[in-house]
Order: structure tokens, then sequence, then C-alpha cells
């Protein structure tokens, strides 16, 4: 779990170091993650295929769609407000898909509620102290905060295609799935998906290895020895595990004024974790 938390804490500073455009980027994690992933459901979980229809993958492309939508929001969000801030406002996914279930009918224990004020309280304060920054970074804010919108759509399919299907085979559905949304929109808007530098190509690389295979992929591991809950506080540690990369990488220290916020949304999506329902709580997707 300390390695897949380093990988996934790697992510959005390697992201801000990246030349090539956001949708680029989406595109080949996305891509190699799905194609390191195939031996696996080739050997491993050959059996699972059997018996397998095309009925049965109608949530993880939707999942897929989501994953899409997340890192179109998301990996722009990271050029245009500071690290720290970004990371924290992604992390509030469990907040949506928390209410999601609520307007879904489920009761909310009172810890839940005490949990999403705060996490209000903390990104309001993040969005108070990027106004005197500058629109940019209020703007890149608001996309951070669409990303974990879109992530929790990405989660409460998931959840619902691995009632299904093995874990290799709803990523590669998935993975795939926003590997080829992806490349429709750069198709859409003229956004390359080739032709970078040396430098671009092995961050990239980077990002995939960290992010993809050791973040998601041993998440995805632990979480039936340990549980969805341990893992998702777990996650929580992204923040300050990008503060750190980001300032050793980038030289970047957030605005000071900014530090209580995120602090308050960490701690208040903490409060939603541990009060929430397990099925709404796992697959991080930064």
């Amino acid at each position: 779990m300390g390695v897949a938390v380093f990988g996934i804490s790697m992510s959005g500073p390697l992201t801000a170091l990246v030349a090539a455009p956001a949708l680029a980027i989406a595109f080949w994690r996305n891509a190699a993650g799905a194609a390191l992933l195939l031996p696996v459901l080739a050997t491993r979980e050959r059996a699972t295929l059997r018996g397998l229809r095309l009925r049965h993958l109608g949530s993880s492309v939707v999942a897929g769609l989501f994953l899409a939508g997340h890192f179109a929001a998301w990996l722009p969000s990271l050029s245009m407000t500071s690290v720290g801030a970004s990371i924290a406002l992604v992390t509030t996914t469990p907040v949506w898909t928390t209410l999601v279930a609520r307007l879904s009918g489920v009761r909310l224990p009172a810890q839940v509620w005490w949990g999403l004020l705060l996490a209000v309280v903390g990104a309001g304060l993040i969005a108070g102290v990027d106004v005197t920054v500058s629109t940019r970074a209020l703007a890149g804010d608001g996309l951070a905060t669409l990303g974990a919108i879109f992530a929790a759509g990405y989660v409460l399919a998931g959840a619902r295609a691995r009632q299904r299907l093995a874990t290799s085979a709803y990523t590669i559905v998935c993975y795939s799935v926003c590997a080829l949304a992806v490349a429709g929109a750069a198709l859409v808007v003229g956004s390359p998906l080739a032709g970078f530098s040396a430098r671009d190509w092995l961050l990239i690389a980077a990002i995939t290895v960290c992010a993809q295979l050791l973040g998601h992929t041993l998440l995805n591991l632990v979480l039936s020895s340990v549980g969805p809950t341990v893992v998702s506080l777990a996650v929580l540690l992204e923040v300050p595990g990008a503060l750190i990369v980001a300032l050793v990488l980038l030289q970047q220290v957030p605005p000071l004024l900014a530090l209580p916020g995120m602090a308050a949304v960490v701690a208040g999506v903490a409060l939603v974790v541990r009060a929430s329902r397990p099925t709404t709580l796992v697959e991080p997707a930064t």
C-alpha cells in the first residue's frame, strides 16, 4: 500500500512536468495500461472469459467514458492551479459518490454530513485563495472538482461492472474505452497524440508505471485483504505526498493560506469515507 500511495502521489507532479497536451497523456497512460494487462487476462484469468457476453460489458464501457471525462477535466487543472490544490480537490470523489447514494435514498449518518460540510469549507478556502492568485487558478480549481465528479461516476459504474467481471477484464475494457474516447476528443479539437520530445515520452512512461500500474494495480491487489475503507483513507495520503513531490520536482509551494483549505478537504473526505458504504469508496482515478 505504501508503494501504491507513492505511485499515485507521483502522478500529479509528473503530469505537470509534461509539455505534451493533456489528452495525449490520458490516451497513452490508458492505452499502455490496457495493453500491459492483456497478458494477465490471457493467462491467469482466461477462465473468466467463458460465458462472457457483450451485455456484461455495459457498465465497464460507462466507467471508461466517465474516466475519460475525469482525465479531460483534471489533467489540465494541474497546469492552471497548484498541484496541491488540484490533488486535494480531485480526491473529493467519495463526497460525490456519497451524495449520489443519498439521492438514491440511502440515509447518511451525521458524521458524513459533518465531513461533507468540512470538505465544502476546505474547497471554499482553496477557491478563495485562488481568486486572489488569478482567474486561471480559480478555473483550475473548478476543473479539478469536475474531475472528481466524473471520477465518482467512474467509481460507481466500476463497482457495478466488477460484480460480473474479473478485475483485469474490467480494467482492460475500461482503459480501452477511455483511450478511444480521449483519442476521439483529441481528433475533434485537433490535439496531437504523437510527435513529442524524448523527455515527454519518458515522463508519460513514468506516469503510466507509477499511477496506472504501481498505483491502481497495487491498490486493487490489497483491496481484498485490507478493505475498501482503509484503501480509500490511504488514497488521501496522495495530497501530502503530491505536495512533497511537487516541492522537490517543481520547486512549487502552494499559497500558505491554501494549506488550511487542503487540510480541511482531506479531513472532511476522511470523515465521509469512515462512515460511508464501502462500494462507493474504492478505485481512485488519479
